[in-house]
């Protein structure tokens, strides 16, 4: 896209869809979520924070938030190796979004819910 040429998520040739992508994914939101609200982790506290993740589905998650530039990762020269993670600048700018959505979600959960459940009770 050309720097005159405004970014338009709808358009399918848009580089922001990668980016609504990664925020889409399964577990992306909770690893932001988490490492927001607790900061630095390593990956087993992060594993637990985000909870029925499995360590490879966390690991693909994490590499995909570190080649995106949200997440860094840092190894420490230690017996045994210690990895911790954290959010970058632009992790953190992203974290407000995402809280936003959060508050929404908590609270339609119930509708979401009862919405559900009407519907099933139809089908």
């Amino acid at each position: 896209m050309g720097s005159n040429v405004p970014y338009d998520a709808l358009d399918p040739n848009c580089p922001s869809r990668l980016v609504l992508s990664r925020i889409g994914e399964k577990w992306t939101l909770f690893v932001l979520l988490a490492l927001g609200q607790r900061g630095v982790r390593r990956f087993t506290e992060l594993r637990h924070d985000v909870g029925l993740i499995t360590p490879k589905v966390l690991t693909e998650t994490l590499r995909a938030l570190e080649r995106d530039g949200l997440v860094s990762r840092e190894t420490f020269a230690e017996m045994p190796p210690r990895v911790e993670y954290r959010l970058t600048r632009l992790g953190e700018s992203l974290l407000s979004a995402i809280q936003v959505m959060r508050s929404w979600s908590e609270e339609n959960a119930g509708h979401i819910v009862a919405a559900r459940e009407k519907a099933d009770a139809v089908a």
